[in-house]
């Protein structure tokens, strides 16, 4: 039996879902519109009792089956409280169906309202809490503790505290009731990971696993080294940004390395992580298995996309061993809320 029960909204390939069952939930409902990030997900994720369903938007809360914790790596579509429709003409808008409308946040929005879940976790970028002046956050933070009435906590983390890859992100966890949960219960790794530690080896201690390492000895399969031409363009281009006083450019790591914030843009050239062949050797990409063991997901995590789209999954992912601390830290209070709502029951 479960400890608790969760959904998964904007699910992508899962990585909120991995990081929440492995502190004892279950998941009872999937939402996810990309067919290449379905195609990962079920490959790596059982949805025995659900499918998944697709455009969150066309979904009625009713449908949605009541659960514990409600989980959601949103997209925040750039909007302005100035562009709310005439009606709001006076700049005061009438709650959070009009003052976040046109956003996927106003789904997540109607169905905690619904649905009233224990607790939620919402992940985005930190570039949220600066959006428009600040003002889409604040109607975020006033939506979710004035008019739906959680008692909300936010923080931007880090990823560079769990895997070699600096990644800030904003988690925003709330609570029906009140809690004393904080995000100084989420513990921390001691020591920083290098990129050593997910890079392939290439000295036959891993078995090779085509297309992304081959031979004997798991050499690195060429295919992922840039060409001479990209190379040149790419020392050109930063160059050309570095004379202009920019620090647009290229990001060169090894081993030792802590890499910048691996994007979905990531198969266009692969030039925020570059990783080095030594001196004289053109630099190559990461492969998506490293990819995947930057983002804290095990070999065991199967890949059956292409490497365009593995690379867009990943660079959209969460990192997964963040969400499972954070999942750590809640799940006593989410246990323990639970228990009191049975006892009064």
């Amino acid at each position: 039996m479960a400890d608790f029960t969760f959904i998964d909204l904007f699910a992508g390939i899962g990585g909120m879902r991995a990081g929440f069952e492995q502190v004892g939930g279950k998941c009872v409902f999937t939402s996810e519109w990309n067919p290449y990030a379905v195609k990962t997900y079920l490959a790596n994720h059982a949805t025995a009792g659900h499918a998944v369903v697709g455009d969150i938007t066309t979904v009625a809360e009713d449908d949605i089956p009541d659960h514990d914790v409600l989980l959601a790596g949103f997209p925040c579509q750039p909007f302005s409280i100035a562009g709310v429709s005439k009606k709001n003409a006076l700049g005061r808008p009438h709650g959070f169906a009009d003052a976040t409308q046109g956003t996927l946040f106003f789904d997540v929005a109607r169905i905690i309202a619904a649905k009233r879940p224990t607790a939620f976790l919402l992940e985005n970028v930190k570039n949220l809490l600066s959006h428009d002046g600040g003002n889409t956050f604040r109607v975020i933070s006033e939506t979710l503790a004035r008019e739906l009435g959680y008692h909300v906590q936010a923080k931007v983390v880090d990823a560079a505290r769990f895997v070699p890859q600096h990644r800030e992100r904003i988690l925003i966890v709330g609570f029906r009731e009140h809690s004393p949960f904080s995000f100084d219960q989420v513990l921390f790794p001691g020591t920083r990971a290098k990129l050593d530690s997910v890079l392939h080896p290439e000295d036959g201690s891993e078995v090779a696993e085509k297309p992304f390492t081959v031979g004997p000895t798991a050499l690195v399969n060429p295919k992922y080294f840039l060409s001479d031409k990209l190379w040149e363009y790419l020392q050109g281009y930063a160059e050309k940004h570095r004379l202009a006083g920019n620090g647009f450019g290229f990001g060169l790591v090894d081993g030792n390395s802590v890499a910048r914030t691996l994007s979905a843009r990531y198969f266009k050239d692969g030039s925020e992580i570059l990783v080095s062949r030594g001196k004289g050797n053109n630099p190559r990409r990461l492969t998506p298995r490293e990819c995947a063991r930057l983002m804290g997901y095990p070999d065991s995590f199967k890949i059956p996309v292409s490497d365009t789209q593995a690379y867009k999954q990943f660079g959209n992912s969460v990192v997964v061993p963040v969400i499972r601390a954070v999942a750590r830290a809640m799940a006593p209070h989410i246990r323990a809320l639970k228990a009191a709502a049975s006892e009064s029951a």
